[in-house]
């Protein structure tokens, strides 16, 4: 044992630098990997157990006030049903912000789909005008209980007396309206109400939307939300960030493991007369395997519990949503099994990958084998090379390039392994790329309006135009109505949006097909193209009301609204089945550089309270914490490709050494024989880059669109990083090959000739 240890202190000493950034890889792999299990607590289990607590309904039905809801509850597979609740839509303001919302007269406390109270009490009888906020709504009005709210364009207001977790679709101004719960006579205006139903068996939510729709007619049902799209709605980037973590985490695990299978069979060629030496002092096969397969455990083992360590105790202190993950995630149930089983698979899997390397080292001879020579600079010299050399260039150039592929099998698994983490930096890139396209050019991802403005009713729709026509930051105006349409089979709703007029055509962002241009056509998402299987080219059916509406799917659009599931054609379009048709809401176009936040509340001041105008939203604002996870990503892949490169310098430079003599002899200086090595690490360096970022590229592509697809986007989000950023990239890499390898190389250029003839032999 003590020879064993002494054995490992020498390696520790004369690999110090690997060591440490080996147990710095291993560190950021195992936190990476934390980060995603707890980013996936995050954001399943706050919903899944606000909803079990509330008992949520799983189906929520908003219908005109005669519908029956007396027969629902006689649906097979319906276990319970809350309300009907009389509805009313109205805005609210409150500290100069302003949100659409849903008035729900609620009389009592319900038994499902209740409201989980964080803050303040219940509604009661002695306060009329008491209401209780959904936490989502009450968190953007930045409201109180106790503060008062003002509804625009009246005289009344309403006081919080509560804020409460749902676990119904949260507030997303403009899309989604807030949840606001009141007595029966705070409601005054009541145009609908809302049915929920709890069911027995959540897999028969489709089957029970159906049944439901069936019983209450067509006609009578506008929209239907189910507890699938509320928990989409309530994870929200949370699963992104998770996975995006997790798929790194586990690719520079990977790459971790070839980077210690290469750093031991590196030192396994360079230290075979070391391990014959102990072969023939009486060490045993396993006892040289455990050599190196402790020393690299002990490495991982290290790394990996300071990373535990850090997560757990800093990892809540994380600004952001990093750190509200963790804090949320530490109380969960499955905490401290995936506290100890993230690092021990690590552990165990960088123990697996040396333990492969390290029984080579036990099956060395107690009687070293002679190497087989070979000439200068890694072999006979091929035809290009002595051609090259014929051309007079320089010597130290052709034989580092001829050095670099001799030994095709090694060069190419040294290649190989240089080319993961810079494949993965350049599907990093690419991510961090395609966010900041969301950003810079939102017109080319489905945004190509920044705001939003809707009247409360007081001003009609030339009303309206005026205060938009007034202001010259507003480019283009495009008129625009939202309604629920009833899927075929009525087993949900999706949004049918008509936007902008035949005259003035809205900018689609197509991803497929063209423009709607003509009569029924209309452009899709791909969530509703997947929801209906349906495809470009197809018509399709949906039920507005008691109307239907056939359109004919001539393009898809980039459409991150909803998930997808939005089917939008022009105004006109929609007239031609409702006359009385009205604008309800403008989508803006602002003058370049014109700031959206200014602009809303100039036109806010200008409709004199009548007039909502609020920024659309981006869903790149949730993905900010993205770009941290991926500089961190970056830096552990870099840290791995250190390695990597730290192992075939000194590789390369031990390999060398038998070469020195002879290129003396030839009549080489230092500088040259330096140069040769500086010259076959750039190669290999370059090999990788190239082949890094021409495998990288494409498979960055095919995730993100992927991502894409899956979210309901559709695939052609993705962005390419620019030419520039690749070629600094790669610029950087072999540049800093050559100067790691310059300072080894350069002392083995200038070592003795008797320590030289030392290490031939």
């Amino acid at each position: 044992m003590r020879a064993t240890l002494r054995w490992a202190h020498s390696d520790l000493r004369a690999h110090r630098g690997e060591a440490l950034f080996l147990v710095l890889a291993t560190a950021g792999i195992v936190a990476s990997l934390l980060l995603a299990t707890a980013l996936f607590g995050y954001a399943t289990n706050p919903w899944q157990r606000t909803f079990a607590e509330a008992r949520g309904a799983h189906v929520w039905l908003h219908t005109v006030p005669s519908a029956d809801a007396r027969a629902l509850a006689r649906l097979d597979g319906v276990s319970s049903v809350a309300g009907p609740y009389r509805t009313e839509s109205a805005a609210v303001a409150a500290r100069g912000t302003r949100a659409s919302v849903e008035l729900r007269a609620t009389p009592d406390l319900p038994s499902v789909g209740r409201p989980l109270l964080t803050a303040g009490h219940w509604l009661e009888p002695a306060a009329p005008d008491g209401v209780v906020l959904e936490s989502s709504l009450a968190r953007a009005l930045l409201a109180e209980p106790g503060d008062t709210l003002t509804l625009p364009g009246t005289a009344r207001t309403l006081t919080v007396e509560g804020i409460a977790d749902s676990a119904e679709p949260p507030y997303h101004p403009g899309d989604q309206p807030g949840l606001v719960w009141a007595l029966p006579s705070a409601v005054r205006a009541p145009a609908g109400q809302v049915i929920g139903l709890r069911l027995g068996d959540p897999a028969d939510t489709d089957y029970a939307v159906q049944r439901a729709v069936t019983v209450l007619g067509a006609s009578a049902v506008g929209e239907v939300s189910t507890w699938q799209q509320a928990r989409a709605e309530a994870q929200g980037d949370n699963r992104l960030l998770g996975q995006v973590l997790g798929l790194f985490g586990l690719a520079a695990l990977v790459a971790a493991g070839f980077a210690v299978h290469g750093a031991i069979a590196t030192r396994i060629r360079g230290h075979l007369r070391d391990l014959s030496v102990l072969k023939a002092i009486g060490f045993t096969p396993g006892q040289v395997v455990r050599v190196f397969l402790l020393q690299h455990l002990a490495y991982a083992l290290l790394g990996a519990v300071a990373a535990a360590a850090l997560t757990e105790g800093l990892g809540s202190r994380v600004p952001g949503r990093l750190g509200d993950a963790v804090g949320v995630w530490q109380g969960l149930p499955g905490h401290t099994l995936a506290v100890v089983a993230v690092p021990a698979g690590a552990v165990l899997f960088i123990g697996l990958t040396t333990g492969l390397a390290a029984w080579r080292a036990g099956r060395v001879p107690p009687v070293p084998v002679p190497r087989r020579t070979s000439g200068p600079a890694g072999g006979r010299l091929t035809g290009p090379a002595r051609r090259a050399l014929g051309l007079r260039l320089p010597a130290a150039l052709v034989l580092g390039c001829h050095k670099a592929f001799a030994g095709r099998g090694r060069s190419l698994a040294t290649v190989a392994r240089l080319t993961l983490p810079l494949l993965l930096i350049v599907v990093a890139l690419s991510a961090w790329t395609t966010i900041d396209r969301f950003h810079s050019s939102p017109e080319r991802v489905g945004l190509p309006t920044s705001l939003t403005a809707r009247s409360d009713g007081a001003l009609d729709a030339p009303g309206v135009r005026s205060v938009l026509d007034r202001d010259s930051r507003v480019t283009a105006a495009y008129p625009g109505v939202e309604v629920a349409a009833l899927v075929p089979g009525q087993t949900g709703t999706i949004a049918l949006r008509g936007v902008g007029t035949r005259a003035e055509p809205y900018p689609y962002a197509l991803a497929e097909g063209r423009a709607a241009r003509g009569p029924d056509e209309a452009v899709a998402g791909q969530g509703l193209l997947d929801l209906l299987h349906a495809r470009v080219g197809d018509w399709v059916r949906m039920t507005v009301g008691d109307r239907p509406q056939i359109l004919h799917i001539v393009g898809r659009g980039l459409e991150p609204r909803n998930a997808g599931r939005v089917v939008t054609t022009s105004l006109d379009t929609l007239r031609e089945n409702d006359p009385e048709l009205s604008p309800a809401f403008y989508e803006l176009r602002l003058r370049p550089g014109a700031d959206p936040r200014r602009v809303a509340a100039a036109l806010t001041s200008a409709g004199h309270g009548h007039l909502e105008v609020h920024p659309v939203a981006n869903p790149a604002d949730g993905l900010s914490p993205l770009r941290g996870v991926v500089a961190g990503l970056i830096a552990v892949l870099a840290l791995i490709g250190l390695v990597e490169l730290l192992t075939a310098i000194g590789g390369g430079v031990r390999e060398g050494e038998r070469d020195v003599l002879a290129l003396r002899a030839i009549g080489m200086s230092p500088r040259q024989i330096t140069a040769i090595t500086v010259t076959a690490t750039s190669c290999t360096t370059l090999a990788a880059v190239v082949a890094g970022t021409a495998l990288g590229l494409p498979l960055a592509r095919r995730l993100i669109d992927a991502q894409g697809g899956s979210s309901g986007i559709g695939a052609g989000i993705a962005q390419s990083p620019s030419p520039g950023l690749l070629l600094l990239l790669g610029s950087a890499a072999v540049l800093g090959a050559a100067a790691l390898a310059t300072l080894p190389a350069a002392r083995s250029a200038r070592r003795r000739l008797a320590d030289t003839l030392s290490a031939v032999a």
